[in-house]
């Protein structure tokens, strides 16, 4: 087996081209079809989504709810430092860790969630 037949075409989604990236031993790929997926997926570049990060999840009467104030302390059901959900369109679709980015929290995805398709 010589080197060119562990390569296989990727699509480069910013310029519409084909990179060669050493992926093993696969099976061959039909390039028109790369170029045209490549092309298809940029029309859902634009398409808005939403995402949620979860912390945890608390459960209380609507009595308990209205005598929070400030300061007040809500106890979740998630330890420091357990992984923290990540949702696509109300879809978990991956978990990751809460991060400081110099005045703003955001989220490193570290694992990703794969759908069972029924």
């Amino acid at each position: 087996m010589s080197d060119d037949d562990t390569k296989v075409p990727l699509p480069d989604l910013e310029n519409g081209e084909v990179q060669v990236q050493d992926a093993g031993s696969i099976a061959p790929v039909d390039h028109e079809s790369v170029h045209r997926g490549a092309a298809d997926l940029e029309a859902l570049f634009d398409v808005p989504v939403q995402v949620s990060a979860v912390l945890g999840r608390a459960r209380m009467d609507v009595g308990e709810l209205l005598k929070l104030g400030p300061g007040a302390v809500l106890e979740l059901d998630r330890k420091v430092g357990e992984a923290i959900d990540i949702y696509v369109n109300n879809r978990l679709v991956a978990r990751g860790e809460v991060v400081l980015v110099e005045d703003k929290l955001g989220v490193t995805m570290t694992e990703i969630i794969k759908s069972e398709k029924n």
